[in-house]
């Protein structure tokens, strides 16, 4: 839809949002009316070079071609019928998902909240079906982040965030650890822990990757205890850290994983993936989606698939966020570099980074912040001209 369409102005536009929506964002000052690859567009043709992605959503770049071609022609077909009937685009990208990863069954949601709640919900019933009604204990992550409904949002481990203040007490059972700390883990473990949820990089929590010996250790101990592993790939997943998983750069499979975001290339979808000791959790009646595994989607998201589950295209990917970083740290007002592939969080010694993002707006590159932190989270697809673009202009603003 363009605004000259309308018989409206971008400020008619901006005064209908705050009269009859109810803001939860801290909004971008510009309409974003088209897109392209790397680019969005305002009202008057201004570009702004994405280096946020939609917050790691438009991994293929936006209006991938054909990913475009593939939701049209779907569109033709059948748009929404509900999960009684088969589907054509359902069943190849569940096989298509499943033997990427190396997992038995996929069940879907549209989003990373919903996965995340479906993943909590099958790692409890797991537990209280096999070994009766108290095991159902979770730990997670401080500083994690696993969404806003009340399952996902008592999960993470962030009990002074907005996310959860002033909403009554959260959902019981969870307990929270510092991330990459065993020795709290384990201490945080009881009789009834039934699971160990985490992310492999924490994103909202500060572009924070776990470490090796912590994650080898915490299998083992999983292993010993029949404590499921469980990992919010919502962010992380779809070849955003340079392999499909980000759980594959350390050589581990978790029991239930969730993807979600930059799965179907721009159109809503959430995944829960389990392996074989949980592929039979949830059965009829247990749990639900109307819209989960929408023909639409589907159709997006074998197309994503075809591109990022190539190794020669993950490959390229970890090499451009390693360009990406060792650039940065020739920055001098950059004191560190952290995340994994294109997923990268900049530490400033001086500057304050929500200044700083809302400078690189003003000269039409699109970023975002994570705590303290400027967070990058550019298409996959990036070009290393626009990648030497937008690092230009960020160098210049921390000058």
């Amino acid at each position: 839809m363009k605004l000259k369409d309308t018989g409206l102005t971008a400020q008619d536009i901006k005064d209908k949002v705050k009269k009859y929506m109810i803001e939860t964002y801290e909004r971008f000052d510009f309409i974003a009316e088209t897109a392209e690859g790397m680019y969005l567009y305002d009202e008057n043709g201004t570009s702004y070079l994405d280096f946020y992605a939609g917050i790691a959503v438009n991994n293929a770049g936006s209006r991938n071609p054909k990913v475009v071609a593939a939701v049209k022609d779907q569109v033709d077909d059948i748009m929404h019928t509900f999960n009684y009937p088969y589907t054509i685009p359902q069943a190849l990208l569940a096989e298509k998902v499943c033997k990427t990863i190396g997992m038995d069954k996929i069940f879907y949601q549209n989003s990373g909240t919903e996965a995340n709640e479906a993943m909590i919900k099958m790692a409890r019933k797991y537990g209280i079906e096999k070994y009766g009604p108290n095991r159902y204990h979770i730990v997670t992550a401080k500083n994690g982040f696993h969404g806003r409904t009340f399952g996902a949002m008592s999960a993470t481990g962030q009990p002074g965030n907005g996310c959860q203040v002033g909403f009554g007490p959260m959902t019981y059972g969870f307990s929270y650890a510092p991330y990459n700390d065993l020795k709290a883990f384990k201490d945080a473990c009881t009789e009834n822990t039934i699971a160990i949820m985490i992310e492999p990089v924490q994103g909202e929590g500060g572009v924070v990757p776990l470490e090796q010996k912590f994650v080898d250790a915490i299998f083992e101990l999983c292993a010993e205890r029949d404590v499921l592993t469980i990992s919010d790939e919502v962010q992380t997943g779809v070849g955003r850290t340079g392999k499909f998983l980000a759980g594959d750069n350390f050589g581990k499979k978790a029991d239930i994983i969730t993807l979600a975001k930059g799965i179907a290339g721009g159109i809503p979808m959430g995944a829960c993936l389990s392996g074989d000791k949980c592929a039979g959790v949830l059965t009829p009646g247990t749990h639900g989606s109307t819209f989960g595994g929408n023909p639409i989607a589907c159709a997006g998201a074998i197309e994503v698939l075809k591109k990022a589950a190539d190794p020669i295209f993950l490959s390229q990917v970890a090499d451009k966020g390693r360009y990406i970083a060792e650039k940065l740290k020739e920055i001098p007002e950059v004191e560190s570099v952290t995340g994994m592939g294109l997923m990268i969080g900049i530490k400033l010694k001086t500057k304050n980074a929500k200044d700083i993002l809302n400078a690189a707006l003003e000269h039409g590159l699109l970023i975002l912040t994570a705590k303290e932190k400027l967070r990058l989270l550019p298409p996959l697809t990036i070009s290393y001209e626009d990648i030497d673009r937008g690092l230009e202009i960020l160098a210049e603003l921390l000058k």
